[in-house]
């Protein structure tokens, strides 16, 4: 692989309707590495996944995956795609043994061993039949067919789906040996956030109507801020501008503050506003805090 992007988008818009999903959209994902695609339910996730794989055709803008518009990708460049969807369809049909057979012929660089090696762990025969398992079994075969692919791009969109906590973990562990020994690209969008943290290398923030933040894992976490202000006397609540990204009241009217600003920056734009900074405290976050922070509870 190159030092290309994998993954370029450039002035993407699109609309279901009059609802406006994207208007100039850009972001680019490079070659090697993990990509983390956050968002709130209703942001795009799921259709700019569609639109990076030719499922949809964007309204404006551009495309670009593995150097080829997605609407006309080549066998050879599908072929260095693993792509998981919601919903992880499978040939119901079939037992284990064959749809690895099945799907084997189609993949040049097939990877049996991978795949038995996570597909054993369910303690099922080759024979038992996809329509006979669970959710979570049915998600872990089809996560064995797409690591066994061995793609030089992997889109998981919502992977979780129906897996228990012990099994999410191996596969994340899978997920991230596969992505640094190959030097392969990940991108991946999860409702569990937490999953992210020890995951991804970089975080793209999907917001409504396209507006997007694209950064480290690390300089997201270590210069997005939280603060806690006692609940004001006075009332006043600061609103959200060019210091605080983000202001929620807590039950209690306590106002949790985040901001890309430090903690003097913080203070001296309370006082500006009106606001005694006494009592304003550093709150620890998480990822997943973090995302509610950045993005809004609502």
């Amino acid at each position: 692989m190159t030092n290309d992007a994998a993954i370029r988008v450039e002035g993407l818009s699109h609309r279901f309707g009059s609802r406006v999903i994207y208007d100039g959209l850009s972001f680019s994902v490079r070659e090697g590495g993990i990509f983390g695609l956050l968002g709130k339910n209703g942001v795009g996730k799921t259709t700019l996944i569609k639109l990076l794989m030719g499922f949809l055709r964007p309204g404006g803008g551009t495309c670009r995956v593995l150097g080829e518009a997605p609407h006309a990708l080549t066998p050879a460049t599908k072929r260095r795609i693993g792509l998981v969807f919601e919903g992880h369809l499978a040939y119901e049909f079939m037992s284990i043994g064959q749809v690895e057979r099945f799907f084997s012929a189609w993949y040049p660089k097939w990877r049996r061993d991978v795949f038995y090696d996570l597909v054993d762990r369910l303690g099922l025969p080759c024979t038992h039949r996809i329509r006979h398992m669970s959710e979570g079994q049915r998600s872990q075969v089809v996560l064995g067919l797409v690591m066994a692919q061995d793609p030089d791009l992997l889109i998981l969109d919502d992977y979780t789906m129906g897996l228990d906590a012990g099994y999410r973990r191996l596969f994340l562990d899978y997920l991230v040996h596969y992505a640094r020994a190959g030097n392969k690209t990940v991108l991946v969008t999860s409702h569990v956030v937490q999953d992210m943290e020890r995951l991804v290398d970089d975080v793209i923030f999907l917001r409504r109507g396209g507006s997007v933040l694209q950064t480290s894992l690390g300089d997201f976490m270590a210069t997005f801020r939280h603060f806690r202000l006692p609940p004001p006397a006075s009332g006043l609540r600061p609103a959200a501008n060019g210091v605080f990204h983000n202001v929620e009241e807590e039950p209690d009217g306590t106002l949790s503050l985040f901001a890309f600003r430090d903690r003097a920056e913080v203070a001296a734009e309370l006082r500006r506003v009106g606001l005694d900074p006494a009592g304003l405290l550093d709150v620890p976050m998480s990822l997943e805090d973090a995302f509610v922070g950045y993005t809004g509870k609502y």
